[in-house]
């Protein structure tokens, strides 16, 4: 509050809104397809003002569509503005909404506009004996700045404001307040349509004000004026001004009922604003809320909410179920294998429990757990492991021995820790805590299973998992952001970092360790029923229980296993690349007649555009724009283009392969790639650090890197992929004969399309090209592609490609039905859907701009396309890595991209895991057509196709 405890804000809703959509480059949409950007902006902006202002009093006022008194006066006022857009006007009730929930004020009436009610309170302000503050966008404003009323523009995007006083209006000015009136009359008004003088701008009108003080002094010595023609205007267009000056002042005597007591800033609603927060995605407001709800008990007498022990405010607040709001349980530290043994004893067998696990899990060494916190019912333990990595074997032993139910919120990096650890221990210790080799030195290969036989922990539930797949759209689903939606609670205690599920101290470990589990199993068991409630809800649940709960274990498993990577045979490609670029740099040079930094933008777009005299793109003040696809429109008017492209190849795959894997393989020899199922919004596996799924493959040397990746002595690796899945589930979908049929006889579907699309008789006819450009149609066709982008592809004219595919639909019409009815449907309910049910809302359809319409459709194609293919390999590598330890084989999975499953096998076992892994991936599911899997051996990566 301010200190004389008598400042009105008065804020203009429609300028400030209307700003803050403006100012907000990115598109925020909520997976209800809510567009929330001007809220969000509006909100940042009122918290600026809450925090620099400090009002005692506060209101919004707002325009309405009802002709205002000024319509009626001139029919032309405001004629022509620009509509609101219909994604902001979407968002102006939920502003009011939240306003309403947060006590504030909230004016608007017929006939009048915000303007005319903000004058209207501020006189009323003045004279109640308040220090009222104008915030707008709207210069208008300025002539209601007085000695004790002060106008706030905005001034920069949604962070800056300059004020105005009857002082500084004078001093930016030269004239009054109400002069500001008089002027702008002069020179009228092109946003709101207020005609002004004719020919008069604002430094002719300042001139006029300066002189004659008004416009009704300026019409009565309208003959003294100069020149004759300024002159002549004034006198033939008096009436004119008159209206101006009339529509551009702000009226002061609004029939509003509110007084400005009534705004007096009141405690919000904070259980209505909690759920317009959540309703909105808003988490940081959420957060926000939650510290002041702790600040107003804390004002009140009340002890402070601790992040372990909720009080009144935020039990009314979140219903997050008794298991978080009932009271702490003690906990029991656990230090020696015996104490571990009796708590075992004490655990129920068949009951579900919570787990967290705590440690440094980096990828690069055995991961180092500090602690494991367990509850299960009313008991509360905490391993403190501290280096003593026996009882993480013990445990792991006890979790999957029993077939112990676990249950937490993003359990992959706990089990791949403890998985890794126990393995390790089981391996005789070999690697634990062993930090990674220097850059060069050589790693040996450990000739023992890289893990150890055993079963996986059983997943029962996972709060992270179920809420990727009630809003896959998300952008992480960390607990602190879970926690605050749900729950009303910061789970951030202080001495803590967060950082994907690994945590670093910055205090006692033990006691602090054992507290923030103790929250944290406590914030997943309240969660759990809220969730299972909308699992049940949305008919997720088969998805959830017999895919993806079942995948984060195998995940964690494939992890724990990681592939190994030939270290030597890394470096030799990497020398074949250096000598490719120093080569390529050679003949760059000879074309351009000059060495230059070829990495530069800079430079090289002064050698292309400048010196070679290239038809440039855009330049900015850093210089030529030297993208890929300004290079690619050069390819035909010089070989240094190509050479250019290539040269960028060749120092990417150096770059990200060569120089990136080296420092990312473990002390065993081996890459411990992070593999995540929470990250795509189809639903398929993500791979980082490194991404394995993204090495490429088309150039010579790209696929080169593959052969770095290798089995460890005696093994071999065995990859099976899918033949076209996605077309053969464009075929289930669809059901059109002619695909069903191709796919049931086994034929080429590329050669077979090209046939009908070409209109070839016999199809041994088809060329290569004709049958790589139906290979385009038949891949474009399940990504919306449009003519345009079929054109760009094949390098042929718009024409030739919109043919093709219209060519290609009158083949195919069930197929062109099937993709229609998957926008209809998507439009219709808001969502599209997977063969196994998995949903993806896709608010772009409703989006009023064209391009992200089309982009809403193509998604909407694609979606149930792509997202049940990423479904069916879940479940194939699901029954793979099932059968693997069900037949006691030593071979594991060691990779995942895509539609393909890499096995590194004994090779004893080699032609029973290839037998099993194309039984099982061909079984994975039922379909129209025939699920076909090919299977490949080799010694490499590289040789598997």
């Amino acid at each position: 509050m301010s200190e004389c405890g008598n400042r009105l804000v008065i804020i203009d809703g429609n300028s400030l809104v209307n700003r803050a959509y403006y100012a907000i480059q990115r598109p925020m949409v909520t997976k209800e397809g809510i567009f929330t950007q001007g809220i969000y902006g509006f909100l940042t902006m009122l918290n600026k003002i809450t925090k620099d202002y400090m009002p005692d009093y506060m209101t919004v006022a707002f325009d309405r569509k009802a002709p205002t008194f000024r319509h009626q006066a001139y029919q032309a006022y405001k004629e022509g503005r620009k509509k609101m857009p219909d994604e902001l006007a979407m968002q102006l009730p939920w502003l009011k909404e939240i306003l309403s929930a947060m006590r504030i004020s909230v004016l608007e009436i017929d006939g009048y506009e915000a303007d005319d009610i903000i004058g209207t309170v501020a006189k009323r302000g003045e004279a109640a004996g308040l220090e009222p503050f104008i915030i707008t966008g709207d210069k208008d404003a300025l002539q209601l700045a007085t000695d004790k009323t002060k106008v706030l523009i905005t001034k920069k995007g949604i962070s800056e404001f300059e004020l105005f006083d009857a002082d500084e209006m004078q001093a930016h000015y030269g004239f009054t307040a109400t002069q500001f009136i008089d002027y702008k009359a002069l020179m009228g008004d092109a946003s709101d349509n207020i005609p002004g003088l004719p020919g008069v701008g604002e430094k002719t009108a300042a001139k006029l004000i300066h002189a004659y003080g008004s416009v009704e002094n300026l019409i009565e010595h309208a003959q003294d004026v100069t020149p004759a023609g300024l002159q002549k205007k004034i006198i033939e267009n008096a009436e004119l001004a008159r209206m101006s000056k009339m529509l551009a002042t702000i009226t002061t005597d609004v029939p509003i009922e509110a007084e400005p007591a009534a705004m007096r800033c009141e405690t919000p609603d904070y259980a209505a604003l909690k759920d317009l927060y959540v309703k909105l995605e808003f988490n940081s407001f959420l957060k926000n809320m939650v510290g002041d709800v702790a600040s107003a008990e804390q004002s009140k007498g009340a002890a402070v909410l601790s992040s372990a022990q909720d009080q009144s405010v935020r039990n009314e607040l979140f219903a997050g179920g008794d298991a978080f709001l009932a009271e702490a349980l003690p906990i029991q530290t656990i230090t020696t294998l015996d104490e571990l043994s009796s708590a075992m004893a004490m655990l129920e067998k068949g009951e579900p429990l919570y787990l967290k696990t705590f440690g440094d899990f980096s990828h690069k060494a055995t991961p180092l757990i500090y602690g494991i916190i367990i509850m299960s019912n009313s008991l509360f333990y905490y391993i403190k492991v501290d280096g003593a990595h026996e009882l993480v074997e013990a445990w792991t032993s006890f979790l999957t021995e029993n077939d112990i139910p676990v249950i937490g919120h993003d359990l992959q990096p706990d089990i791949y820790a403890l998985l890794s650890v126990y393995c390790a221990m089981a391996t005789g210790g070999a690697g634990i805590n062993e930090m990674l080799p220097t850059a060069g030195d050589d790693v040996s290969q450990d000739p023992k299973a890289p893990m150890a036989e055993m079963r996986l922990p059983r997943i029962a539930f996972d709060t992270a998992i179920a809420q990727y797949l009630l809003d896959p759209a998300r952008s992480h689903y960390t607990m602190e952001t879970m926690a605050l939606e749900y729950l009303g609670v910061a789970i951030d205690q202080e001495g803590m970092v967060q950082a994907g599920g690994q945590m670093s101290m910055i205090g006692d470990d033990a006691e602090t360790y054992a507290a923030y589990g103790e929250l944290w199993c406590r914030a997943v068991a309240a969660m759990k029923p809220i969730l299972e409630r909308a699992i049940k809800a949305e008919s997720l649940k088969p998805l959830l229980e017999t895919v993806e709960l079942p995948l984060a274990a195998e995940l964690a498993a494939m992890e724990a296993v990681g592939f190994n990577l030939d270290k030597g045979c890394l470096r030799e490609v990497g020398d074949r690349i250096e000598l490719g670029l120093g080569g390529l740099a050679e003949g760059i040079y000879a074309v351009a007649g000059e060495e230059f930094n070829i990495n530069s933008p800079q430079q090289l777009g002064v050698v292309l555009f400048e010196k070679m005299g290239l038809p440039a793109g855009k330049k900015t003040q850093r210089g030529y724009a030297t993208g890929a696809e300004v290079l690619e429109k050069l390819r035909d008017k010089t070989p240094i283009i190509d050479k250019i492209l290539e040269y960028r190849t060749l120092t990417k795959l150096k770059g990200t392969y060569i120089e990136g894997l080296s420092p990312l393989i473990a002390a065993d020899g081996r890459i411990h790639a992070h593999f995540q199922q929470t990250v795509t919004a189809t639903g398929r596996i993500s791979c980082t650090e490194p991404n394995l799924q993204n090495i490429p493959i088309r150039q010579a040397l790209g696929r080169e890197i593959r052969r770095a990746f290798t089995p460890k002595p005696g093994c071999v690796l065995i990859g099976a992929d899918y033949s076209q899945i996605e077309l053969r589930i464009l075929a289930h979908f669809s059901e059109d004969p002619a695909l069903v049929e191709d796919f049931r006889q086994g034929a080429d579907i590329h050669s077979r399309t090209a046939a009908r699309v070409f209109h070839i008789e016999d199809e041994s006819q088809v060329t290569v090209l004709q049958r790589s450009s139906a290979k385009a149609v038949n891949f474009g066709i399940i990504y919306g592609m449009s003519g345009f982008g079929l054109s760009e592809g094949l390098g042929i004219t718009r024409a030739e490609a919109e043919k093709y595919i219209a060519d290609y639909f009158m083949k195919h019409q069930a197929v062109k039905e099937y993709l229609d009815a998957c926008v209809f449907d998507a439009r219709k309910y808001g969502f599209s859907q997977t063969l196994m049910g998995r949903r993806r809302a896709i608010p772009e359809l409703s989006a009023p701009t064209y391009t992200v319409r089309q982009l809403g459709e193509r998604l909407a194609m694609n979606t149930p396309i792509q997202g049940s293919a990423a479904d069916i390999v879940k479940v194939a590598m699901n029954r793979v890595c099932a059968a693997l330890r069900a037949d006691n084989l030593d071979a594991k999975v060691v990779l995942q991209v895509h539609d393909e499953l890499i096995v590194e096998a004994p090779g004893q076992e080699a032609d029973v895991v290839s037998e099993l892994l194309k039984r099982e991936m061909e079984n994975a599911c039922e379909l129209k057509v025939p699920l076909v899997a090919d299977v490949h051996r080799g010694e490499s990566w590289y040789e598997l196709k």
